[in-house]
Order: structure tokens, then C-alpha cells, then sequence
């Protein structure tokens, strides 16, 4: 047995410390044992040792030519016996042997899974066990237990010294062959492996309890590899043809099984393969090692089981949940296209359908895939998005402009988030706008004015006017210190807009004009830019405050210009279009003359002559009534702004060329305590207060809005 112990050795062993450091070592002796059958047998022959699996190894090995059931150790022993049948053979007879046809399947079928790998982004076979993940925290539990030997010999010189001379095996343990974390072989866990030959195990609270704890103390990667192969269960359980290693009857489990799997996952990737956070919100993918290349494979299956579970949800409440949780998996999937291009047309579909918070989740998981530093992933995320945007805008009405509108405000987000690449897209499409445009001028036709006179069209403008006016803001731009690279696109877009209005001049294209002087007014606010507008505003107002004929009365409700962009033939000449006609293009160009380079600009007051000019002379002509009323009040207003700006600029000391002075009197003006502003900020409340009743009047079954 050895020298005697010391006092202090047996005092150790007394405390029961020896006894744990013995079951640890058989423990580990016993997990050896297992990972070389792993290695040999891939674990069929759990009942046999060692020495009889290498024995009956050999026996096949000297029968069989193709060796397909020996061990590592047998492939040596059989190329020598090979090499001696082999000898004195020519190139043909080796060749015409059929000693590599099994291999050669085998290699094919590998290579074929390597390219499309490639070229498909890895399409990962779900029936896996994905067993290798365990020797990863095997090698890393064992490389612990070394350094926990280390620590003891330091710490304990004695007792390690004791170790060396009475268990030298626990001391040389080979990191290489070990298995260090404690394996759960209970029935269940065999079932699984056996999945083919016998029912699948059911998973109970118990099982799933053992994972959380696991996950959770340890980052256990067998455990995550256990939860995974389970939610792949529950997300293919209504399917009648797959075969599946777990079988779940109760809801709460299945409900708990899908929430630790879709919480879980990205706290353990997170700890074993971070990923690297950049500014602006973006991030770059995980440095490639022999952990994260043995994971890959888990991630992508998993990755594909939560889109295909995706699809099949309806509750908002988990719908949100998998949808931000898979968020978060962006950066371990970056590197395959396949799984990208899955991810974004299941999130594009579901932010252009779904309810609002689904919608909003959709659309944060987009952004998150928009964040990355692959410009090609970046291209595909905006351009998809727009062509989403602009399938989902093919029909406008009451119901779903809401829709449409929280659609065009997040992809503005999308792509004022980087500029330089919002700008190639940006130049492409509103070049195409200018191309519909150019070609429904030369060809004057029903068919080509219907190519502008759409809603698409008018969604579009509404788009990129959105887009500039966030990027181009001129607050934003003082901050950042430079100008937006998208700056250089507002004259194009303007110039396609107008080109649009002027196109044709009907009384029942109204709608259509107003639904894009409404777009060029927020554009010209935001980037304080002087647009021109009264040119298109003021013959709407002429003609229907006096028209040629007499307008004809009519019972119809009034128009709603928000969601026509043409008028129907019975609205025509009538009253009540007439008046909602006026009233609509006179709130537009208070809107742009309340601007604040317009009302706050030193030069009102010449600015608005040839305007106040023109409603004079309509109002004079009008017979009266409640249009000439609303062309007066604001006629009036109008006048006072002028009138107000001549007085607050006869005390300046500072001609018009002195462009710095002129900029600083134009700020100081606050343009929401002038004539012209209060006006406006009225206008937008009485507004505002007429569309929540006519809300009402449209949700509700016995509530009347009237006239």
C-alpha cells in the first residue's frame, strides 16, 4: 500500500473528503468508459467492456473486408492484413474492387451535404442527437477538475503527495478521453437515444426542471442540447410523419418547455460564444472557434424549429416572446443566407399582417437583423422591406391606413439608421418613380396615367418624404455636424411629386393632389426647405369656391380624402365635395404658410402679396356662404401675419445681406404665439376632434356623426 500516511492525511480521509475524491475518480473512470464507446461503437455496446469490444473487434475485422463494425484499433491491425492481400495486384484488378463502395456513398453523400451547406446556408438535419455538443463541456469540466488538482497540490502539498503514491490514476487523468460532467443514464435518456426502437419518453416537470437548474448554474451545454432536441418536439408535435425523441401530454409542460427554450438559449450562447457589440446598435458576429464550429450545427436546427413554430402560433403573447427571443440568436446565424433570408420573410410577414405589438416586435427583430456589419445582409433587409411596404399599399381604406402608416414610419427608421446605404436604394426607386411619370407624359393614355395615378404611388412619395425628412431634419443635421448624404435626393423627389400634380388637372384628381401636397409640406417642415406649393393649391381653391356651374345638392356623406385619391363620378359638381375640397386645401396652405421658414421668414410680407391678391379676388366672387367664410378667416389671418412681421422688423438695424443676422432674427421668432400659428394650432385641434367622432361613428353601431 505504500509509506504511512501522515496525521494529517488520515485526519483528511476521516472527514469523508477522500472518500468524494474516490467516488469522483470511478465516476469519472465510469464516463471514460462511456465516451470510448462513443468513439468506437457509438454507444451500442453499453453492456460489454472494453477489452471484449476490442476483442470481438478483431474477430469481424479478420472476416469482414469492410470493417463497418470495428474500432479505431482494428482499422490498424485490418490495413496490415489488406496490405498483404493487396500486394502483387495490378492498378485495374485494385481498381475493379468493391472494397471502397460503402465509403464512397458515404463520401459522396458528406460532399453533397458540404455544398449545399454552402450554397444554401446549412440546412441542418433535425433528427439529430447533436451529441458532440457533450464532449465540449466534457473537455471543459475536466480541464476544471485539472485545475482543481493543481489548487490542491498547492494548497494541500501532503495529501496530493498521498495521491501520487496511492491513486496516481485520478492524478493523470487525460483531458482528451474524459467525460467531466455528471451524466444522467436514467431510463428516459436511453429511450431518447433508442428513439427508433421504442416509444418516445414522455417529458414531465421533473426532467425540465433538471435542464433549468442545470442551464442556469452551469451554462450547461448537455442540458441546452436536451432542451433543444425537446422544443423541436413540441414544435413538429401535430405532425403526423416525423419522428420525434420526446412525447409531451401536458399543456403546462409544453407551455414551460417553450418559454425556458426560447429564454434559455441566448443566455448560454451568450456565455459559452459572445459576440462582439459595436456603436449605433450594431454588433459582429462571434469569432470562429472549435466550440462555436461544433454549435453551429445545434443553433441553425434550432434556429429553423423556432420559424417553423413561428408559423404555427396564433396568442400575440408567445408570438411576441419568440419573435424578440429569436432576436437574439441574429449574430450565431449571420454567416448562413438561408437561415437569413427564412428569418426576415417570416418577420416581414408578420410585421405587415399581424397586430400592432406582433407588428412591433417584427419589426425591432428586422431592425436587429438590419444591424449588421455584412453590407450585403443590410441591402436585402432594406429592399425586402420596401418591396413589403409596397405590396401591403396596393389598396387604401379607413381600415387599413392605420396599417400602412405604422408600416411607412418603421422603415423610415430602417433606413435613416445608415444613410449611405439608404441612399443607393433611395436614388434606384425614386428614379423609377420619375421613369412612371416620364412615361405617362409621353403616352397621355388611360393605361399610362394609371401607372402614377395609384395608390402605390402615393404611398411611395408619402415614403420617401418620411425618409428625407428624418434624415434631412436641419435640427438633426446641426447636431451631427454635417449634412445627410440623402439631402441630395429632395430636389429629384420633389420634382416627381409636382411633375404628378400637374399631370392631370380634373376636379376629381383633387385627392390625389392633395395627397401629395400633404407629403411635400412635412418634407419642406422638417428640412426647411422653400417648396413652392401656392401654384398648386391656389387653382383648387378658385375653382370650387367659384365654380363655372352651379353646384348640385346632394344627400351623400362627405368624402374622405385620406382614403381616395380619386373622386367617385356621383360626388362630382356637388356641394358637399366642393366644400370638403376647399376646406382640405385651405388647412394645407395654412400648414405651409405656418411653417417655420415661411411665417418666420423676414420677407412675409412680400411673400404672401400675389396670394393674398388671388383669395381676395375668389371671395369676391363667391355668392357667400360657408366656403367664402373659411377662404376669409383665413385671407384675414394671413393679413394680420403680414402686418405682425412689419412691425417686428422696423426696429432691425441690418440689411438683407447680412445672411447671419437675418438666420438669427428668423430663429428667435416663435412661431406658435403669431397670428398665423395660433390659427393653425386651432385648425389642428378642431381637426383632430372631428376625426375621433368619425372614429366613433365608424366602430360603433348606434352612434351617429352629423353634418
Amino acid at each position: 500500500m505504500g509509506k504511512k500516511a501522515t496525521k494529517a492525511s488520515r485526519k483528511y480521509a476521516s472527514s469523508g473528503q477522500l472518500k468524494k475524491e474516490i467516488q469522483s475518480r470511478k465516476k469519472h473512470q465510469q464516463i471514460k468508459r462511456t465516451v470510448e464507446r462513443r468513439k468506437t461503437g457509438k454507444g451500442k455496446g453499453k453492456a460489454h467492456d472494453d477489452q471484449d469490444v476490442n476483442g470481438k473487434g478483431r474477430a469481424s475485422g479478420a472476416d469482414d473486408e469492410g470493417g463497418e463494425d470495428v474500432g479505431e484499433g482494428d482499422d490498424v491491425e485490418m490495413s496490415d492484413k489488406e496490405t498483404k492481400k493487396f500486394k502483387g495486384m495490378s492498378v485495374d484488378d485494385f481498381m475493379k474492387g468493391g472494397f471502397m463502395d460503402g465509403d464512397s456513398e458515404e463520401d459522396a453523400s458528406g460532399n453533397d451535404e458540404n455544398e449545399e451547406d454552402e450554397e444554401e446556408g446549412e440546412e441542418d438535419d433535425d433528427n439529430g442527437s447533436f451529441a458532440s455538443v457533450d464532449d465540449l463541456e466534457d473537455e471543459d469540466n475536466v480541464a476544471d477538475h485539472k485545475l482543481e488538482l493543481t489548487k490542491l497540490a498547492e494548497q494541500d502539498p501532503e495529501f496530493y503527495k498521498y495521491l501520487q503514491e496511492n491513486d496516481r490514476e485520478l492524478l493523470d487523468f487525460d483531458v482528451g478521453d474524459d467525460d467531466g460532467d455528471e451524466e444522467e443514464v436514467d431510463e428516459d435518456e436511453d429511450a431518447m437515444d433508442d428513439e427508433e426502437e421504442v416509444k418516445a419518453p414522455t417529458l414531465t416537470k421533473e426532467i425540465l426542471g433538471r435542464w433549468q437548474k442545470a442551464i442556469l448554474e452551469h451554462r450547461s451545454l448537455r442540458a441546452l442540447r436536451r432542451l433543444l432536441i425537446a422544443f423541436r418536439a413540441a414544435a413538429h408535435m401535430n405532425e403526423e410523419d416525423e419522428v420525434l425523441a420526446w412525447t409531451i401530454d401536458s399543456p403546462s409542460v409544453y407551455e414551460k418547455l417553450v418559454t425556458t427554450a426560447l429564454r434559455y438559449t441566448p443566455i448560454v450562447l451568450a456565455h459559452h460564444v459572445p459576440y462582439k457589440k459595436l456603436p449605433d446598435n450594431k454588433f459582429k458576429p462571434p469569432t470562429q472557434t472549435p466550440k462555436l464550429k461544433a454549435l453551429q450545427k445545434l443553433i441553425l436546427s434550432y434556429f429553423h424549429n423556432v420559424l417553423h413554430f413561428i408559423d404555427q402560433l396564433s396568442a400575440s403573447d408567445t408570438l411576441i416572446l419568440a419573435v424578440s427571443e429569436s432576436a437574439k440568436l441574429v449574430p450565431y446565424v449571420i454567416g448562413s443566407r438561408k437561415a437569413v433570408r427564412a428569418y426576415l420573410k417570416t418577420c416581414l410577414k408578420l410585421w405587415s399582417s399581424a397586430e400592432d405589438d406582433v407588428r412591433i416586435a417584427a419589426f425591432l427583430a428586422i431592425r436587429r437583423l438590419g444591424s449588421s456589419s455584412d453590407e450585403a445582409i443590410k441591402d436585402m433587409v432594406l429592399k425586402s422591406t420596401y418591396l413589403t411596404l409596397l405590396r401591403n399599399a396596393k389598396s387604401t381604406t379607413a381600415h387599413t391606413l392605420p396599417s400602412i402608416n405604422l408600416m411607412k414610419n418603421s422603415a423610415s427608421e430602417l433606413f435613416c439608421a445608415d444613410h449611405a446605404a439608404a441612399y443607393q436604394h433611395a436614388f434606384g426607386y425614386i428614379r423609377q418613380l420619375a421613369v412612371h411619370l416620364r412615361n405617362s407624359m409621353k403616352v397621355k393614355s388611360k393605361d399610362a396615367f394609371k401607372q402614377v395615378y395609384n395608390w402605390q404611388y402615393v404611398h411611395c412619395i408619402d415614403f420617401w418624404s418620411l425618409i428625407l425628412a428624418r434624415a434631412c431634419d436641419s435640427r438633426a443635421e446641426l447636431l451631427r455636424g454635417q449634412e445627410s448624404e440623402l439631402r441630395a435626393l429632395l430636389y429629384p423627389l420633389t420634382q416627381v411629386a409636382l411633375g404628378a400634380i400637374k399631370l392631370i388637372s380634373s376636379s376629381r384628381s383633387y385627392p390625389f393632389h392633395l395627397c401629395l401636397i400633404r407629403s411635400l409640406i412635412h418634407l419642406a417642415r422638417h428640412t426647411a426647405t422653400y417648396i413652392p406649393l401656392t401654384p398648386y393649391l391656389l387653382p383648387i381653391i378658385t375653382t370650387t369656391l367659384a365654380p363655372s356651374a352651379r353646384p348640385k345638392a346632394s344627400t351623400l356623406k362627405p368624402l374622405d380624402l385620406e382614403t381616395h385619391i380619386r373622386a367617385p363620378q356621383q360626388y362630382v359638381r356637388t356641394r358637399i365635395y366642393g366644400s370638403t375640397v376647399l376646406e382640405e386645401a385651405c388647412f394645407l396652405l395654412a400648414e405651409w404658410l405656418a411653417a417655420p421658414h415661411v411665417q418666420a421668414s423676414v420677407a412675409f410680407p412680400e411673400l404672401v402679396v400675389p396670394l393674398a391678391a388671388t383669395l381676395k379676388k375668389s371671395v369676391k366672387k363667391a355668392a357667400g356662404g360657408k366656403e367664402a367664410g373659411v377662404v376669409k378667416g383665413l385671407l384675414d389671418r394671413v393679413e394680420e401675419q403680414s402686418k405682425w412681421t412689419t412691425e417686428r422688423r422696423k426696429a432691425v438695424g441690418f440689411g438683407p445681406k447680412n445672411l447671419n443676422q437675418v438666420h438669427a432674427w428668423e430663429r428667435d421668432v416663435n412661431v406658435e404665439e403669431t397670428p398665423l400659428g395660433k390659427y393653425v394650432k386651432s385648425q389642428r385641434k378642431m381637426r383632430e376632434k372631428r376625426r375621433n367622432l368619425v372614429e366613433k361613428a365608424r366602430d360603433g353601431e348606434d352612434e351617429y356623426l352629423e353634418n
